[in-house]
């Protein structure tokens, strides 16, 4: 059964609830697009019901911390940012009394981009709670001094601790170096060059986009990106940088290590993935020439398989 059979098939059985978009792209080409209908939220912001189609933006959520590794890269090959081996805090001279920290001293760029700071951080609650931290992170007066001046609770490189915060840090890192926001440096460095014209991307408070989660993309916006990673960057994003993205860094679990805010699937499915809250998925697998893009409205239910289920669909006997 071809995987567009399956993927009806799962989708008839209703075993892919809140699924809102699906592209796949085959040799670079679009070989399957399904669009679904349901409630829907820009972050904490209830949109009603709404019917999804190929012009319909969507929250990517965490997919964004994804996206601004791209950026990242792209900076890094401009030398408008600090490559990862160099010293965190010596990029934020604003916060002396932090330097001055000898445990804070060690952090590095790649601890930021591997999410191993070894800092206090808990996004296990809902993203409506400002026990999370990511969210105390957004209520915050300075954001950048809240995560860095997080307690210090185990050495930094251990171990992975999922963190927006340190996205944040890495988006800074961009928007100083290139004097430019975020929005505006991915406009001109990533996404016009891609073909991308409509996007939106949330601010906090301060006016600072959202690093962590806060981009809208368009499922085909969203597959553009992966289809561009397996050709190779074509010059936008360097190649060396996505040769990086591909190096396992922190394991996970049996399946899946952590890269720099990329996943490496390690086990039934290998391939390069960025995922976000409510089944947000963007999958590269270059053994089949293949990219999987998907967007969902199963916020905050961790429980609930949509992606998985449509992926498995789409990847079953690959």
């Amino acid at each position: 059964m071809a995987f567009a059979d399956r993927v009806d098939s799962v989708l008839r059985a209703g075993e892919a609830p809140n699924l809102h978009g699906l592209v796949v792209v085959e040799n670079g080409q679009i070989t399957l697009e399904r669009y679904g209908a349901g409630e829907d939220f820009k972050l904490n912001e209830p949109l009603g019901h709404v019917t999804f189609g190929p012009d319909t933006l969507h929250d990517v959520r965490s997919v964004t911390k994804s996206v601004v590794s791209l950026l990242y890269g792209i900076a890094l090959a401009e030398k408008l940012v600090a490559p990862p081996e160099e010293s965190l805090l010596a990029q934020f001279p604003e916060y002396p009394d932090l330097a001055e920290d000898p445990q804070r001293a060690r952090l590095t760029v790649e601890h930021a981009l591997t999410m191993t700071l070894g800092l206090e951080w808990d996004e296990s609650v809902p993203y409506t709670s400002t026990a999370n931290s990511e969210i105390a992170m957004e209520y915050a007066p300075d954001r950048h001094r809240f995560v860095l001046e997080r307690p210090v609770v185990e050495e930094p490189g251990l171990r992975r601790t999922y963190c927006g915060g340190a996205t944040a840090l890495i988006g800074r890192l961009v928007a100083k170096g290139s004097g430019r926001s975020l929005t505006e440096f991915a406009r001109s460095a990533l996404f016009e060059p891609l073909g991308i014209g409509e996007f939106e991307w949330g601010r906090g408070g301060d006016g600072v986009e959202m690093a962590a989660a806060g981009l809208r993309l368009t499922p085909r916006d969203l597959a553009a990106i992966g289809t561009l990673l397996l050709d190779g960057g074509r010059g936008i994003v360097p190649r060396s940088w996505i040769e990086e993205l591909w190096r396992p860094r922190v394991q996970i679990d049996d399946r899946s290590a952590y890269s720099y805010h990329w996943y490496v699937g390690t086990g039934e499915h290998p391939g390069l993935s960025a995922h976000g809250n409510g089944g947000q998925v963007l999958h590269l697998a270059p053994e089949r020439g293949l990219v999987v893009a998907m967007t969902a409205g199963n916020y905050d239910n961790f429980a609930q398989s949509t992606s998985a289920t449509v992926l498995d669909a789409v990847l079953q006997g690959a």
